[in-house]
């Protein structure tokens, strides 16, 4: 069936689908406006919202917590039906792909736990060993922050 075609008692107000799904109203707008989910308009201009969007906000909500960028999101429901809910096989495909960054994300914080204990700033992990690994802080030259570990910035 599609979203034109949708019952009124099939549809949610932003109130109800806040309520429900946990999250503030300002929440369900970014999302829609970020094109994570849709609506349709009553003859009100209200927005209405098919009930299966309260899975796909439960994605959404799973993957912030998770620490999966909204982009990457967009990209997993770009595969998505949009007129239906995601179901069981969709969220085993979903899952699989995020068990292999989470397993990648996993191995580096671990990594950084074993080097966590000598770290000082330059990244040659030891106040034993910097005069040896950065004499005289020649790594300053490559700019701020460690320079010796992997480094985002801020």
């Amino acid at each position: 069936m599609s979203r034109e075609h949708l019952m009124p008692t099939q549809l949610l107000t932003i109130g109800e689908v806040a309520q429900r799904a946990g999250i503030a109203t300002s929440a369900i707008r970014f999302y829609e406006k970020q094109g994570l989910i849709s609506s349709v308009r009553t003859a009100g201009n209200q927005r209405r919202y098919p009930r299966y969007v309260l899975r796909r906000i439960g994605i959404i909500l799973a993957a912030r917590r998770f620490g999966i960028p909204l982009e990457e999101v967009a990209e997993i429901f770009g595969g998505l039906p949009e007129d239906r809910m995601p179901n069981k096989r969709d969220w085993t495909a979903i899952s699989r792909r995020w068990h292999a960054r989470l397993a990648a994300r996993r191995h580096e914080i671990e990594r950084l736990e074993a080097e966590l204990n000598g770290c000082i700033g330059c990244g040659c992990l030891s106040l034993n060993t910097c005069r040896l690994f950065n004499p005289e802080d020649q790594l300053a030259a490559e700019g701020p922050g460690p320079r010796r570990l992997p480094w985002d910035g801020p």
